[in-house]
């Protein structure tokens, strides 16, 4: 078989646009899983014993699960039990945005314990309202803590997009598939596909590593 990657050259705009709804995707789902994670991290920090047991649930569920499947389930079942159509890209925000929030929701009650109970009570002591203190003293120590992990997950995210295309979104996997199923060049397609997610993943991962490093330095300061 005689490869010929010069085919793709006619496909570049598709290529692009499919890598920009990927992109995409993963940035909105990263804010709103990293945001829903970071309350999910509160409830299961939380003394109240019913929130600790939701949240547990939800966190469990959905790290317990693949997510293609939870994406099938919103996708085909939720729009039957609500009554509603969701576009593939709802679909896709919900299920990814849902799976982001509960792997995060760890990351952040990781962080959230490493605070020093002294810190708390000297807001209390102060009478900080408790959004002050969260807002104010809780969430930017926590985030600060939680970074490396939050973007090693951020990584995952990305990666783990590319499932979207099972429901017929167009990211960049779906439009790599339908290329390669008109050209029948599966090789060259899937190849050049795989190599693009690289290139984007890989320096973020190491990133990942010196982020990791810098911050673990500070606060050994």
């Amino acid at each position: 078989m005689t490869l010929d990657f010069s085919i793709l050259l006619r496909f570049e705009h598709a290529l692009l646009l499919g890598l920009w709804m990927t992109i995409k995707l993963t940035l909105i789902c990263i804010v709103l899983g990293c945001s829903l994670g970071f309350l999910v991290g509160l409830a299961r920090t939380s003394g109240n014993v019913a929130m600790r047991a939701v949240s547990s649930i939800y966190v469990e569920f959905f790290r317990g699960t693949p997510v293609l499947i939870q994406l099938f389930w919103i996708f085909f079942c939720l729009p039957l039990l609500l009554g509603v159509e969701l576009s593939n890209l709802a679909s896709g925000v919900i299920a990814l945005t849902l799976y982001m929030g509960a792997i995060t929701s760890e990351t952040f009650r990781a962080s959230l314990r490493s605070i020093g109970s002294e810190q708390l009570d000297a807001c209390v002591a102060l009478g900080l309202p408790r959004n002050i203190q969260i807002v104010n003293v809780v969430l930017p120590q926590a985030v600060l803590r939680a970074i490396p992990t939050l973007l090693s997950n951020c990584v995952s995210l990305f990666k783990e997009s590319a499932l979207v295309s099972a429901v017929g979104m167009a990211d960049l996997m779906f439009v790599g598939q339908n290329i390669s199923n008109n050209t029948a060049r599966p090789v060259e397609v899937l190849t050049v596909v795989a190599l693009i997610y690289f290139v984007i993943a890989f320096p973020l991962t190491r990133a990942v590593s010196l982020t990791e490093a810098r911050i673990l330095k500070k606060l050994a300061l």
